[in-house]
Formats: structure tokens, sequence, C-alpha cells
């Protein structure tokens, strides 16, 4: 896969190789969804942990966002036949594009990898 095509950054020679190495299991835990935040607390001081685990807080964040506005909108508008399933479909693609996204993360982290994802990526929460 051309991973600059679809605009993922590496930035794993920011990172010394013992903090790699060290953190690795943390980094790949800041992607499973809210356990973001055992690696925020117990990795503080890791800065492979902590680029993990700013893209595995948006990613949380974006998915807790899809899943609530899927509720909401199902809620109001399920009930109506074809556009409560074309809008049922588009909320599923919308979780499966997130799930492969971390699924991808996950798999360069135990690489030791630091990718950076297109668009969530720029956003910096943490520190």
């Amino acid at each position: 896969m051309d991973e600059k095509k679809f605009g993922f950054v590496d930035r794993t020679e920011e990172f010394e190789k013992e903090d790699i190495e060290k953190n690795k299991g943390m980094g790949i835990l800041a992607y499973l969804w809210w356990l973001v935040l055992v690696t925020i607390f117990a990795a503080p001081q890791s800065k492979f942990a902590r680029f993990h685990a700013n893209q595995g807080l948006v990613l949380a964040i974006i998915e807790t966002a899809i899943s609530i506005i899927a509720a909401i909108v199902s809620a109001a508008l399920g009930w109506i036949p074809v556009l409560g399933w074309i809008l049922s479909l588009i909320f599923w693609l919308a979780d499966i594009a997130v799930f492969a996204l971390a699924l991808y993360l996950i798999i360069t982290t135990a690489q030791g990898k630091a990718k950076e994802a297109p668009f969530i990526g720029k956003f910096k929460i943490l520190k």
C-alpha cells in the first residue's frame, strides 16, 4: 500500500528506539476505543505512547460522535423505510472506516512505527 498516497506520514524517526520498544503495548492499547485513557495515565512520560494516545483519543471521540449521531438520527428518521436504511448504511460504513483505520494503526504500532493518520493526525489534543 502506498501510504503517502493515502496521507499517512511516518514519524518513527522522531522517537527513541528504547521508548518505542518499551511502549509498543501502550501504543496498541491507545487504539482500543476508550482504553486510550489507560495509555494516557500509565505512560505519561513516553513520547511514543503519547503520540499514539493522541490519535487514539481523536478516534475514540470520532467513534463516540458517530454512535451518538447515529442513535439520534435513527430515532428521528429510522422509521422512514428507505431513508432509514440509507442512513443506517452510511453510519455503518463510517464505523467500518474508523475500525479499519484503528486496525491499521494497531498493526503499524506493533511494528514499532509511528504513522500519523490522515486528518486525525493533525489534531493535537495531548501535549
